[in-house]
């Protein structure tokens, strides 16, 4: 079975979403043949590249509200072992990120791909890392098995940029609206930071009902405040 996640390094509900599958996929009985795959997805397109204050950032965009749904995720992040530090955090464009982890997959495979996803997620969420910075992405990539050279060198130029924008148009053209959406086996969907429980039972369904298409799983979309992110 293969499952495609469709994401942003910048958005807190595909860390907490990758988190709750990873937890329905230990207890999936037929876990040993699914390949999780990352998709490219940008939350904001034209976001800079030079990093600027999470807490500045959200500000300008939801006004007074901000701090209040930094306070909800973290403390939805506390339940699976996320620890958001958002007075830290660095907001930045995410392309050259999408494009390491492209690297990832095609050179390395897939659980060095889904390991790199952790360590950017982390180091943007709980370290702030600027997870646009060349030499920042060259060293998280390495502490996962990449050879930190081959990366930066890749980063420097125009390496896998195609690719990954190619891959960002095709999110767009199958109807990725909002992140994290789920995708099995390229038919079912399931959108937003389900709880694990969801995740497992939509695993089990996938599994033994192949023929026949799921109705999609998706929380309200409006703001980054009930599941999934959508700006």
């Amino acid at each position: 079975m293969k499952v495609e996640i469709y994401s942003d390094i910048a958005c807190p509900w595909c860390y907490v979403g990758k988190r709750r599958f990873e937890q329905a996929l230990g207890q999936f009985e037929g876990k040993e043949g699914v390949e999780v795959l990352y998709r490219p997805y940008q939350l904001v397109p034209d976001a800079p590249e030079q990093a600027r204050p999470h807490r500045e950032w959200l500000a300008e965009r939801y006004g007074p509200q901000s701090l209040a749904m930094d306070a909800r995720i973290t403390e939805v992040g506390r339940s699976v072992g996320i620890d958001y530090d958002f007075d830290a955090a660095l907001e930045v464009n995410t392309l050259r990120a999408h494009r390491l982890l492209h690297l990832a997959e095609t050179e390395y495979g897939a659980a060095v791909q889904a390991a790199l996803k952790e360590r950017l997620l982390k180091a943007h969420f709980s370290e702030g890392v600027d997870v646009g910075d060349t030499e920042a992405l060259a060293g998280l990539a390495a502490e996962v098995g990449v050879d930190r050279e081959r990366a930066a060198a890749y980063l420097a130029g125009d390496e896998g940029e195609a690719e990954t924008l190619a891959a960002l148009a095709e999110a767009r053209a199958i109807g990725v609206t909002a992140v994290p959406t789920f995708v099995f086996e390229g038919q079912w969907a399931v959108q937003g930071g389900q709880e694990a429980e969801t995740f497992l039972q939509v695993l089990r369904q996938v599994e033994a009902e192949t023929g026949r298409r799921i109705t999609p799983v998706a929380p309200p979309a409006d703001t980054c405040e009930d599941g999934s992110c959508a700006l």
